[in-house]
């Protein structure tokens, strides 16, 4: 069992420090979820005070729409989809799932708003770099 344990810690080690080499000091928040569970994986402490007001459950599945709405995708477009980014006022939220079948595990991860910061292309890829060193099993939130 520590194999899985040093495992896992590695792969979500990898995949925060894919966020955070794309985001820099612009990291905010970086998350995992699947359809039941979800886990923080880093949480910049200015964050943290103003998530205390937010009912995190819900922001939560909130992004678990994201099932729903990869499958409707899936179903109206002749391009699969891969990720979707969101602007605030205060934050941009990326999200996108880490494996293609019925147990997905999505991420999803908040910058603060900078200019010229737009290739969230060269992001999903190198997230998809990241996932393919590990099984996904891995990245399953505790």
């Amino acid at each position: 069992m520590g194999d899985v344990d040093e495992g896992q810690c590695g792969a979500k080690d990898a995949l925060v420090e894919a966020f955070s080499s794309f985001g820099g000091d612009a990291l905010r928040d970086v998350w995992l979820f699947d359809r039941g569970s979800h886990e923080v994986m880093y949480l910049r402490d200015d964050v943290e005070r103003k998530l205390s007001d937010v009912d995190v459950a819900k922001f939560v599945d909130n992004e678990r729409y994201g099932y729903i709405t990869r499958d409707t995708y899936g179903d109206l477009y002749y391009a699969d989809y891969k990720y979707t980014v969101r602007g605030f006022d205060e934050f941009e939220l990326f999200r996108t799932f880490l494996s293609e079948d019925d147990d997905r595990i999505g991420t999803f991860a908040s910058f603060d708003p900078t200019q010229g910061r737009c290739d969230y292309r060269m992001l999903y890829e190198t997230i998809g770099d990241v996932v393919a060193d590990y099984p996904i099993e891995a990245f399953a939130p505790e």
